[in-house]
């Protein structure tokens, strides 16, 4: 890659479907869930292939930087763009757009979540080369397109248009989080695939169609252009929005780069029932578990801690030092409401 190629890892996410294992200072992106290591530093070694850690910017929130730091020494400090607060997709890579463009003009960029699972590295590498030769090329906003493996209904998903270069095809349409029956007639269908969340392009094709899809943010992106040292008063008025609502589902330079590595977006407790290999009774999980006429659970310990159940099936169970968490697997998605009560309730230490 030349020296115009920056890697953005989008690291500022609480992980509140994670909790209580994600907490506001230890967030899901450093927890050892990518074959034992953190999942920002299997981000980041993903991306090293590619680019040096100089050229490496991690957008995050003021509560993970710390964190984060220790588990990424090699980015310099300058690497670390904090967030004052949390404003959604679109102004995270809005705000990597700008500051890339400042180090170097005419900067491409390859962005991608800190806290997904991606293997093998070297088809993650390959297809993250031809998605940002796409980008520069033609400036188009390209996405990966991952093939599906089930009628997911919590992701979005592509419908591919014309191909507009080897593996690259035009995006015909978008479609947020279907219903059961229209996912299963997309997985049937074949034309589709999922909207991943991983993206190419070049800084100032991205900026460009903020500007034209939403000027709101372009403004306040301009006054960063113009005097970085006012992001804390600039910031947190940005449009809160993610960057598929404000740009990719409106621009018509969106492409979509064939993207055939295993993935997952580790989105909620359920995922490590994918993650974490079953034992002889189909539980899932880390620490010590004893089971008797019971299986397919999901279970996190820490060590010295047994979870024994009877006649116990299809549940997330966590045990930390401080909560322990009881769910039927297919809630797991609405552990972030339990966050919230918590925090109407005032329990901040506890999250």
């Amino acid at each position: 890659m030349d020296d115009r190629t920056f890697a953005v890892l989008m690291a500022g996410g609480s992980g509140t479907r994670f909790w209580p294992l994600s907490r506001r200072r230890r967030p899901k992106q450093v927890l050892p869930f990518a074959g034992g290591v953190p999942l920002a530093r299997a981000a980041f070694e993903r991306v090293r292939g590619l680019v040096p850690p100089e050229r490496v910017l991690v957008v995050t929130g003021a509560d993970q930087v710390a964190a984060l730091r220790e588990i990424l020494p090699e980015i310099p400090p300058d690497g670390f763009l904090v967030e004052p607060a949390p404003r959604n997709t679109a102004p995270c890579l809005g705000l990597a757009a700008v500051e890339a463009e400042r180090r170097r003009p005419g900067a491409l960029l390859l962005n991608l979540p800190a806290d997904h699972v991606i293997e093998p590295v070297e088809t993650f590498r390959e297809t993250a080369r031809r998605a940002l030769a796409r980008a520069d090329a033609a400036g188009a906003l390209v996405t990966f397109g991952i093939a599906p493996t089930r009628p997911a209904t919590g992701y979005g998903w592509i419908r591919l248009g014309p191909e507009t270069a080897p593996g690259v095809h035009a995006v015909a349409r978008f479609t947020e989080k279907p219903d059961a029956a229209t996912a299963e007639g997309f997985l049937a269908d074949g034309g589709y695939r999922w909207n991943g969340g991983l993206f190419a392009w070049r800084a100032d094709a991205f900026l460009g169609e903020v500007r034209t899809h939403l000027p709101a943010l372009a403004e306040g992106l301009d006054a960063l252009t113009a005097d970085p040292a006012r992001l804390g008063g600039i910031f947190p008025g940005l449009p809160e929005i993610s960057v598929d609502f404000a740009v990719m589902e409106r621009t018509s330079r969106a492409e979509v780069c064939l993207a055939d590595f295993r993935w997952d977006d580790v989105g909620s407790l359920e995922a490590l029932a994918r993650l974490l290999p079953p034992d002889g009774t189909g539980n899932h999980g880390i620490g010590a578990l004893l089971t008797l006429d019971g299986g397919s659970n999901v279970v996190v310990a820490p060590p010295g801690h047994l979870v024994a159940g009877i006649g116990v099936h299809d549940l997330v169970v966590i045990a930390t030092p401080d909560v322990t968490l009881v769910c039927p697997r297919d809630r797991a998605e609405e552990v972030s409401r339990l966050v919230k009560e918590l925090r109407r309730r005032g329990r901040e230490d506890l999250l």
